[in-house]
């Protein structure tokens, strides 16, 4: 048995007895330097307080977080900064006023928190102050995430639409002046609303084709275009685009067909072009382990700049039924060109991209991390681009995984 004098600490060259004196002697010393304690430190008192929002801007692009974190986030994509949050659950859906004093958030909750009895209803929050005016109540909604079309609101604001599927595909109409119920329709096989501007509501269907519902007179009046798409062959990703001024609506296939809808009493779709063939390559296939640039994302994977009719979109490098993998790039469609005109390489394989409705626009992208750690997280990171340039302008890590809404 060695003494202590003579025991060593792995890998310390002091033997014990040495330590012990070292650590008896600095702690003499503390003791000794300690000051006298002093009296209570001068604190200034907290104050809490409020403010408001100023109207929404073109610039601003309204962050979903997600189905981990709740809310929306407000961003200014001119400056970077964050500026409010909007209270939407998991799976609820934002509708924003076109007047911008209004948003309207679609939502269902338990009496009993996840059991009990169901209650739907949107609820109405005043723009500048995001406090709660009210609800309306209504007999139900459709439960799922990521989706643009789920709730809408009429091209003058006044009138709201959501969808439902209980137990068959129907729609809800709600007075939103008045803040009432109005009445529910049945819309079979259809889904994915669209405002109409010619009779009230449009809709895409699994039949390939676009429904137009007629909402002018007392009689819900539904009218299909003919079909035009496969959607088993080569489905419509359901984030459609739609522009107000031209009632409008813009689709691409898993395949990258573009087509185009002119929506009215009865809605008429245009012969579609392949985005690859736009881009000097070989059109997109479906047939299996043929590779080729493809556009995907697992819910946004275009945006269309109204004014100057460009379509932004995710595109990789996979094949068919890769639908779900994020970007690699974002192509710049002219549409009336039928011509990619801007390819732009991407990292963090987003899959959602709005663009906002300035003169000069920004695109926004949300960015879940490529499988080596890079926005990876709860959330993803969130990255403002110069639309003209490819600029990157601002990123913001772990704001948001859902959907980015600009204004309408």
């Amino acid at each position: 048995m060695k003494s202590a004098a003579q025991f060593q600490f792995p890998g310390s060259g002091l033997s014990a007895a040495v330590r012990l004196a070292c650590a008896t002697a600095l702690g003499a010393l503390a003791l000794t330097a300690t000051p006298a304690l002093a009296g209570p430190a001068s604190v200034e008192p907290e104050e809490s307080g409020t403010t408001t929002l100023a109207a929404p801007k073109p610039s601003w692009a309204y962050l979903s977080r997600g189905f981990v974190l709740p809310g929306t986030a407000i961003y200014d994509t001119s400056t970077g900064k964050y500026l409010a949050q909007i209270e939407v659950p998991i799976l609820g859906d934002l509708a924003i006023d076109p007047e911008g004093k209004h948003y309207y958030v679609a939502e269902t909750a338990w009496t009993r928190r996840l059991h009990g009895t169901r209650q739907d209803y949107v609820s109405v929050y005043d723009a500048a102050t995001l406090k709660l005016e009210g609800d309306i109540d209504m007999p139900g909604r459709m439960l799922v995430g990521g989706r643009e079309h789920n709730f809408v609101l009429s091209a003058d604001g006044k009138t709201g639409y959501v969808y439902n599927f209980s137990p068959v595909s129907s729609v809800n109409i709600l007075d939103l002046a008045k803040r009432k119920f109005v009445k529910s329709f049945e819309l079979p096989g259809c889904a994915d609303l669209i405002p109409n501007t010619a009779v009230g509501l449009a809709a895409l269907c699994s039949d390939g084709s676009i429904a137009a519902i007629n909402l002018t007179g007392g009689k819900v009046d539904i009218t299909r275009s003919e079909p035009f798409f496969s959607a088993t062959a080569d489905p419509i990703f359901d984030n459609v685009q739609y522009d107000k001024a031209k009632n409008e609506v813009v689709m691409i296939t898993y395949t990258g067909l573009i087509y185009t809808a002119k929506l009215g009493a009865k809605p008429t779709a245009s012969t579609p072009f392949s985005i690859q063939e736009a881009a000097g390559l070989r059109k997109g296939e479906t047939k299996p382990l043929d590779l080729n640039w493809y556009p995907g994302g697992r819910d946004q994977p275009i945006a269309l700049h109204r004014a100057s009719g460009h379509l932004y979109v995710l595109m990789h490098k996979g094949e068919f039924w890769s639908q779900k993998n994020g970007g690699e790039e974002i192509w710049d469609v002219d549409l009336a060109a039928h011509k990619v005109v801007k390819r732009m390489v991407i990292k963090g394989h987003p899959s959602v991209i709005n663009v906002t409705q300035e003169s000069a626009p920004k695109l926004t992208l949300v960015a879940e991390g490529d499988g080596d750690g890079e926005g990876a997280g709860l959330a993803g990171t969130f990255t403002v681009i110069d639309a003209a340039t490819g600029e990157i302008k601002h990123t913001v890590s772990d704001a948001g995984s859902g959907l980015i809404q600009t204004l309408p």
